[in-house]
């Protein structure tokens, strides 16, 4: 079997969303910049999101069309990288690039609204609202639906059926999309929307995840059976399926740390900068608080 290491694929359903999503976010930054033209810290911000947001968006489509779709037809850790890359990397970068006020101007221009965005109000952009959108109420459940999702297509039966049927296979990649999406909304954020969970919560999150993918890729890595038979193909002359495999769980285990960690010491200074916030809050409190003498005044006594 001849390996085609440069050949690229074709997704079809990928190339449409970008070629639909990528436009329209361009199209509603612009709106924003020319509503927060007067506010230089704004713009650099905006701008900045959407550098983050093009790069996630770019990534996903790689990940798709690229030789690491066609690649992962052929090896188990091939198709472990591209989980990574669709699951966890494009997907934070999409979150910290917060394009749904642009993608709400883009589609309803006089969409406006004022909200916060570097300290100061930016036109296009509404504040955080009271009200918790229904699909951040709940980080617990979420973060734990999300590891299930990622999990279960690491299953057999899952895996084995996204390989062999195109239609499982989009569905597959799909969902990852979604999940990966969710998961870094409940712990970074993502203007306007806020995590409803504090920080050091967030960081068990974190650490509960980077525990769920450790186990897994210990699992793949030490193990001795073929779990992906579907993979058997001439293309492992040179290292054997289960040498594959546990490359694969390499590649989940060591890979899926490097986003998670750099997302839990983000969030250990989130959380030590609002406990400093907090104690130098109770101490300027204690300062201003008048103090009452502790030795109470007696008539007659001189």
């Amino acid at each position: 079997m001849a390996i085609g290491y440069w050949h690229w694929s074709v997704s079809w359903p990928a190339l449409l969303c970008y070629a639909v999503v990528a436009p329209a976010h361009l199209v509603g930054l612009l709106r924003q910049l020319r509503m927060a033209e007067a506010d230089s810290v704004a713009v650099r911000k905006l701008r900045t999101q959407a550098v983050a947001f093009q790069g996630g968006l770019a990534l996903a489509l790689l990940a798709l069309v690229s030789p690491i779709e066609y690649l992962s037809a052929v090896y188990i850790w091939v198709r472990a990288l591209q989980f990574l890359l669709l699951a966890l990397v494009a997907t934070g970068l999409i979150v910290l690039g917060a394009p749904w006020r642009a993608l709400v101007l883009a589609i309803r221009p006089r969409a406006g609204g004022t909200g916060v965005l570097g300290g100061r109000p930016v036109p296009g952009m509404k504040g955080s609202s009271k009200r918790i959108p229904w699909l951040l109420a709940h980080p617990a459940l979420t973060v734990t639906a999300v590891n299930v999702v990622w999990l279960s297509w690491q299953l057999p039966a899952l895996y084995d059926a996204a390989s062999t049927n195109g239609a499982v296979a989009v569905a597959s990649q799909v969902t990852c999309l979604a999940a990966g999406v969710l998961f870094w909304l409940q712990l970074i954020g993502s203007q306007p929307l806020r995590p409803k969970a504090a920080p050091l919560r967030r960081f068990r999150f974190v650490v509960g995840t980077a525990l769920a993918m450790t186990i897994l890729g210990m699992v793949l890595v030490f193990g001795s059976g073929r779990l992906y038979p579907v993979y058997a193909n001439s293309a492992h002359h040179v290292m054997t399926l289960v040498d594959d495999q546990q490359l694969s769980g390499a590649v989940l285990w060591m890979g899926s740390l490097v986003p998670l960690a750099i997302s839990a010491v983000a969030l250990l200074m989130e959380w030590l900068s609002a406990e400093e916030s907090a104690d130098l809050s109770a101490g300027l409190d204690r300062l201003l608080t008048p103090r009452t003498n502790a030795w109470s005044a007696r008539s007659g006594v001189r």
